[in-house]
């Protein structure tokens, strides 16, 4: 990787992290409009299962010593595709990103080697002002597959949680009851096997892999249907910068699709998020996913936000 005179790339420590963050404010801020990360989000992300810092993530200076570029690889199963992240200041680092881009899909070939498959699957997202870090994506034999909606509501106006239709509860997840916790499970994995990107866990790694963020217990909800287990919602507190809740997951048996189990959980989760003060609710919407769910999700309120497009390509394991 050439860089101008006097700039220098290393592998990034815990030491770096409000280094980083500024890096990925500049980022965010040109790709949606507001920062999107926080510390703990980059302290997450370099110690995440299956990342190695000194293996996986470049961290770029300039001669002043001031970070413009991070690049970093996620797998958050290990057993799925691998996530390229490479995130610049738009005014001062955007020459680097198809160099970092280029290292990254190295590694990607070594880690392939590692596990002894014969390619693992790349995947990096593209916000809607990124044109050119699309263009570098083509080049690199990336190919658009899909697109990912952001979708939020307001919750200042949030109306009384009106009652579910017949047959149909909702009820908190007992955090402290294994039992709850592999209905939940359960009821996810089922949920999510008609989607093209699910990797199945089972419930040890499941549980295992949670993120700190995730485990918003008072926020996760299961629902019933004349007594039968039938959907599921994983909150998280992954936006509360923003101030609002945010709907990790949403899962609902096929059985009971178009019942109004979907729409029950979400006014829950709503209703809750409301009652600690939060100012608005989101999520994000895989527009592939078979489901069609943003029916459902405007039919609660919600509205899209703003848009990214995933990339892929297999990157060949590299010889040993």
């Amino acid at each position: 990787m050439t860089l101008p005179a006097g700039w220098s790339a290393r592998r990034p420590t815990l030491d770096d992290v409000p280094a980083i963050l500024a890096v990925v404010h500049a980022a965010d801020t040109f790709a949606v409009g507001h920062p999107d990360f926080d510390d703990e989000d980059v302290r997450s992300a370099l110690t995440a299962p299956f990342v190695d810092p000194a293996r996986d993530s470049w961290l770029v200076t300039d001669p002043d010593g001031t970070a413009v570029a991070w690049s970093i690889l996620a797998n958050p199963s290990g057993v799925g595709r691998e996530w390229v992240d490479v995130l610049v200041d738009p005014d001062r680092g955007a020459d680097l990103r198809a160099p970092l881009l280029a290292r990254l899909l190295e590694r990607v070939a070594e880690r392939a080697a590692e596990r002894g498959l014969p390619a693992l699957t790349a995947r990096a997202g593209v916000y809607a002002p990124e044109t050119r870090w699309a263009g570098e994506l083509t080049e690199a034999g990336f190919t658009r597959i899909k697109r990912y909606i952001r979708m939020s509501r307001s919750l200042a106006d949030l109306p009384a949680e009106p009652a579910p239709p017949p047959g149909v509860t909702v009820r908190p997840l007992r955090a402290d009851d294994e039992s709850d916790l592999r209905l939940f499970h359960r009821i996810y994995d089922t949920a999510f096997r008609d989607t093209p990107d699910h990797d199945p866990l089972d419930f040890e790694r499941w549980r295992d892999l949670l993120p700190s963020y995730g485990k918003v217990w008072d926020e996760w909800f299961l629902a019933e249907v004349d007594g039968e287990p039938a959907g599921a919602l994983q909150s998280s507190d992954q936006a509360l910068d923003q101030d609002r809740g945010w709907v990790r997951t949403l899962s609902v048996l096929p059985a009971y699709r178009r019942r109004g189990v979907g729409a029950a959980l979400l006014r829950r989760a709503f209703a809750v998020y409301a009652a600690k003060g939060r100012a608005g609710a989101g999520l994000g919407v895989d527009l592939a996913n078979p489901t069609a769910p943003v029916t459902l999700y405007r039919s609660v309120g919600l509205v899209e936000e703003h848009w990214a497009d995933m990339y892929e390509r297999s990157v060949p394991a590299s010889r040993v």
